[in-house]
């Protein structure tokens, strides 16, 4: 969270991002809407839909089967914030037709209500009027009501001049987009949106050009690893999780943030997946031809375990099993979730490093390194971008085809997605030794799939909380006293990808660090300083990390030493050096909030030293933080953790800046 004094200075830089943050972006004021699309100050989505019964009364019908369609003809939600939009996917009466075909319904009173109730919720977003400008590719920025993904995807239309078609879930088109409504927006449809009900393996299973990796699957037992969907133990009410409730996030208890807490717990997955004829580039047409290749690979990266576990598929050490599990990960997310992107890669410098991301593979102690635009998606890609932080690695790492890129399979299961790559994915010596030998900044906001499984990671746009109740944080310990919020991403804030996770009361957290390649590491927290924090004692695995860390204390203290940056570079260097041997580090220069010129190198964000010791990447390690000061105030803003190899920070030419 940003200090006071921050959120001053750059209250008119706030606005100036909002509003020039076009590819995501949630737009709610009818002067915003694209041009040349309906638009209206006096009709709500509902009053729209009936004034064109030709196209709609069938939808009509099923909506008034429900709650939903006097939700549609009010002016929103309020809550402390305003006004709260809708966004509306609203199928055709050629839609309804087409659905009633296919389940076998005469009409649609045949459709029983609880069907109704949950077709009606797949097709309307409640937190936000989202348009076609909002994102280029992937997933809407909020989950629509029955907590499901809206991936958009686009082709042009070879008969008219290549205008882009717009999908939605890859099976609706969409005939009409961006019809502004007093509270909303819709999008006129030809068909209804499906769901499957299919958990993800059995979704890959039905998936005819992936034979070979889901035979790998279920050899393996890794298919048994995904089944997992809903958290039956876990209850929240509508009205924390639609309307928002306040939380003390900030000084004094004050209360300026909203909270939207999770309304229900999924565990969910995501699965990179080779098509067959990946597969057939490198001889591979068998089961055997693929133990054989996973052998290679991994009996190199472990030779230690080489020829141990080869007659049991099932056991995690097993080459073929480590194969398949290098491809998996125990949080879901679309095309666009890896990275930053849209409003809050304005806020990168990408001539120093690449819009990346690191996370923990479902194979022991072993991480995939994400890269993104402008070049696509990339998995454990090193130097392409030509960034002076590479030092001179190129190393192209494996695509991640894009929902447009992929054919016109929903690759959407109840419980994951699956995306396709283009190339082999796979843990070797070269991932482990060269790509992966370099800084890991590690955001706060994956830390946890829970984060990500909720949609509080990625959300955009408004001063908000996802909260998460004490218990329900997969590799997260709480004190009763501690709240966990994830905050929203929004461009202004002096914060690494622009969010963080918002930790207050009088807590005491742990959580498990992802496993890095075995060696030396500085292992170091990010963190905005500020007026209302508190007082934190940090542990690695129950060993105290130094003294207390006082996060109220500015980098310009002397205990820190901290001096503004000038156009001397070796007086900056001298000061970077002073602070380290003090235990801290500015921000990096790679990020700034919006557009502005002043990058996190300043007073108020900062890096401090934990430890510098061997990290085992098959032992789990994890950080504790305890508040010192008795006082439920005062929080923390949880920005990132750095594991920095010594080949980087003692290295000759000396750690970059970036």
């Amino acid at each position: 969270m940003i200090t006071k004094s921050i959120k001053s200075a750059f209250y008119s830089l706030c606005a100036l991002c909002l509003l020039s943050a076009l590819s995501v972006s949630c737009v709610d004021d009818d002067d915003n809407v694209p041009e040349n699309y309906y638009s209206s100050t006096k009709l709500t989505a509902a009053e729209f839909l009936e004034e064109r019964p030709e196209q709609f009364s069938e939808f009509i019908g099923i909506l008034k089967r429900t709650p939903y369609f006097s939700m549609l003809s009010t002016y929103g939600t309020y809550s402390t914030a305003g006004l709260l939009k809708y966004t509306v996917f609203a199928p055709t009466n050629e839609g309804i037709e087409k659905y009633l075909r296919r389940n076998g319904f005469g009409s649609i009173d045949d459709i029983p209500a609880e069907t109704c109730d949950t077709l009606a919720r797949t097709h309307i977003i409640k937190k936000g009027a989202f348009f076609t400008t909002d994102i280029s590719e992937g997933a809407l920025p909020e989950l629509n009501m029955d907590d499901a993904y809206i991936v958009l995807s686009s082709d042009s239309d070879v008969t008219n001049s290549n205008k882009l078609i717009y999908y939605i879930n890859k099976n609706a088109r969409m005939v009409e987009h961006d019809d502004s409504v007093t509270n909303g927006v819709v999008h006129v449809l030809n068909n209804t949106i499906t769901s499957s009900s299919l958990l993800l393996a059995d979704k890959i299973a039905e998936d005819s050009t992936l034979t070979l990796f889901s035979d790998a699957l279920k050899l393996t037992g890794m298919a048994d690893s995904l089944v997992r969907y809903i958290d039956e133990t876990y209850s929240c009410g509508d009205d924390s999780v639609y309307t928002g409730t306040m939380e003390r996030c900030t000084s004094g208890g004050a209360n300026y943030t909203r909270t939207f807490w999770v309304g229900k717990r999924y565990f969910k997955y995501t699965a990179f997946v080779e098509p067959d004829s990946v597969y057939h580039n490198y001889g591979i047409y068998t089961m055997d031809d693929l133990k054989a290749y996973a052998k290679r690979i991994y009996d190199e990266t472990y030779p230690e375990d080489a020829g141990l576990y080869d007659d049991n598929p099932k056991h995690r050490k097993n080459p073929l099993n480590r194969f398949v599990s290098y491809h998996l990960l125990n949080r879901v997310g679309q095309y666009n979730s890896w990275v930053p992107t849209g409003a809050v890669l304005e806020c990168l410098t990408a001539k120093y490093i690449d819009p990346e991301e690191y996370f923990e593979t479902m194979c022991p102690g072993t991480i995939v390194r994400f890269a993104g635009p402008p070049s696509g998606l990339f998995i454990n890609r090193r130097g392409v971008g030509d960034n002076g932080y590479e030092r001179g690695y190129k190393i192209r790492g494996v695509k991640v085809l894009s929902p447009s890129e992929s054919g016109t399979t929903d690759q959407n299961a109840v419980n994951g997605v699956y995306h396709y790559l283009d190339d082999i994915l796979a843990y070797t010596p070269e991932v482990r030794d060269v790509v992966l030998n370099r800084r890991i900044r590690i955001d706060a906001t994956v830390l946890s799939p829970d984060f990500m499984n909720c949609n509080g990671r990625g959300r955009y746009g408004e001063d908000i909380l996802t909260g998460f109740k004490n218990g329900y944080i997969t590799d997260w310990t709480c004190s009763p006293e501690t709240f966990v919020g994830v905050h929203s991403d929004v461009p202004y804030w002096w914060s690494y990808q622009s969010n963080a996770v918002a930790i207050s009361g009088v807590f005491d957290v742990s959580f498990k660090l992802p496993p890095v390649p075995s060696g030396t590491y500085e292992v170091r927290l990010g963190y905005t300083s500020g007026d209302e924090r508190g007082v934190i004692q940090v542990y690695l695995n129950n060993e105290p990390c130094g003294i207390p860390i006082d996060l109220r204390v500015y980098g310009g203290d002397p205990t820190i030493g901290a001096v503004a940056d000038t156009e001397d570079e070796e007086e900056n260097m001298a000061n970077d050096k002073a602070m380290h041997n003090r235990g801290y580090m500015k921000g990096p220069d790679s990020w700034r909030p919006g557009a502005g010129d002043s990058s996190l190198r300043q007073l108020g964000p900062l890096r401090r030293i934990l430890t510098t010791q061997y990290l085992d990447s098959s032992k789990e390690y994890r950080l504790r933080v305890r508040q010192v000061l008795d006082d439920p105030d005062r929080y923390w803003s949880f920005d990132y953790i750095e594991l920095c190899p010594k080949s980087v920070y003692g290295s000759p030419e000396g750690e970059d800046t970036h």
